[in-house]
């Protein structure tokens, strides 16, 4: 008991620490570039703009490719990209890497199925009946939605605390290698109890702020 206290005070500070870290870079790095792809995807396949099929194609299928891998093999097979840019790809930064491009595929969807929400007459419609900014506007209200319904609270952020406890198994940083370094090499039952405990709390609290800002904002 006394060195499960003992590890839980001297590591599980810094692993919180490295697991926002990861998260919240990987959060905005994947809104960011998957705002592009996504704005990219519609616009090619939208007749309304600069309808462009090839591009399309060849776009969607990147994005569906990194969308059907699972996260642990994603992960491995960018470790040679992180150690390319990073020099040391076993470290949170590295791990961030791995989190961003697994979460700009994802995003991209999300943000792509908003914008065709998008009611098309609101497109086309000539400009005595829509003020000039009313395309934008739409465009906006669609894009803050997926991030609503996407980033606060719901499936996003909680899958990517999920992946991030993953890049814990190359020994990136994070609560996902303090458990497998201490609760499961050492079998410190305790500390793999205490950080169970304290993900599932983690990701109660991100639900209920995510669904509390969800009903503020489109209210």
């Amino acid at each position: 008991m006394e060195e499960t206290l003992e590890i839980l005070q001297d590591n599980l500070g810094q692993a919180l620490i490295d697991t926002a870290y990861m998260v919240v870079v990987s959060a905005i790095i994947g809104v960011v570039l998957g705002t592009l792809v996504a704005l990219l995807l519609y616009l090619t396949e939208n007749r309304l703009f600069t309808p462009n099929h090839a591009l399309n194609v060849i776009v969607g299928f990147i994005v569906n490719a990194i969308r059907s891998l699972p996260f642990l093999i994603l992960m491995v097979v960018l470790i040679p990209v992180a150690q390319l840019i990073l020099g040391d790809p076993y470290t949170p930064t590295g791990g961030a890497i791995s989190l961003s491009i697994a979460a700009v595929p994802f995003f991209a969807r999300i943000a792509e199925s908003a914008f065709s929400e998008v009611d098309p007459a609101c497109l086309k419609l000539p400009s005595p009946l829509v003020p000039p900014h009313a395309k934008s506007l739409w465009m906006r209200y669609s894009l803050s939605l997926a991030v609503v319904h996407s980033w606060c609270g719901r499936s996003s952020i909680i899958s990517l605390i999920g992946y991030s406890a993953m890049v814990g198994t190359i020994g990136a940083g994070g609560i996902g290698d303090m458990a497998i370094q201490y609760g499961y090499n050492r079998y410190e039952t305790g500390v793999l109890v205490v950080i169970v405990i304290i993900l599932i709390v983690i990701v109660q609290i991100i639900q209920w702020i995510g669904d509390w800002f969800a009903r503020k904002v489109t209210h």
